[in-house]
């Protein structure tokens, strides 16, 4: 029996892609840099804001060594300013919430974005009552797929990795699962495929969230 969840935050519980496109845009028109499309930042996001300002860098053919610090200190403050813009949460995301915590499940997040915009987003959809903790990125944790931040949550719930799942869109999130020893599940309503789930060890893919229930 699962006693707890781990989400995953961006492409997982909240649908973060208007935002994340606004700032990334907006960060590189200052420097007279070509904005890109919603499906490009897809596949900017996953591994925090500094990759993600150097994956746009490289898709605009800019000089990265020579950019980045400036596009990124410009992208930090206006993601300050605009993680909210347009974003919600994904259809079915807070019955699933609801009921997990109506059967005594805990919940946690887990998300490379940085602490205080993963809280705040959370907060803002969700309340403060539908997850019990929230971890962002933080200088003290090693990102995803790092599993140090999964095992951080596993000692503050005080359980084992077989009484955790563990939920995400990518293949960075199916690999910090399977580094932590937690049965993973793949969601199709986010940012990556099918396939790259399965390829980095997805144990199940669901297609809506209360499709999870199943897995408890």
């Amino acid at each position: 029996m699962k006693k707890a969840v781990i989400f995953d935050l961006d492409g997982t519980l909240a649908d973060t892609l208007d935002s994340i496109t606004y700032c990334g845009n907006l960060a590189l028109s200052r420097f007279g840099l070509p904005s890109f499309e919603k499906d490009r930042y897809r596949y900017f996001v996953g591994d925090g804001a500094a990759m993600l300002v150097r994956r746009a860098l490289e898709a605009a053919g800019a000089d990265v060594r020579s950019h980045f610090d400036e596009v990124y200190e410009a992208y930090r403050k206006i993601f300050a300013e605009n993680c909210m813009y347009r974003v919600k949460p994904y259809e079915g995301i807070v019955p699933l919430l609801a009921e997990l915590k109506q059967r005594g499940v805990r919940t946690a997040v887990l998300s490379n974005k940085p602490d205080a915009d993963s809280r705040r987003v959370v907060k803002e959809l969700f309340g403060e009552e539908l997850l019990d903790y929230v971890q962002g990125q933080k200088e003290d944790v090693p990102r995803k797929p790092d599993p140090a931040g999964a095992f951080r949550i596993m000692e503050r719930f005080g359980l084992t990795a077989g009484e955790l799942l563990y939920v995400g869109d990518s293949g960075v999130d199916m690999k910090t699962g399977k580094a932590a020893g937690i049965d993973t599940i793949g969601v199709l309503w986010g940012f990556r495929e099918k396939q790259e789930l399965l390829e980095n060890g997805a144990d199940a893919v669901i297609g809506r969230p209360e499709e999870l229930l199943a897995f408890l």
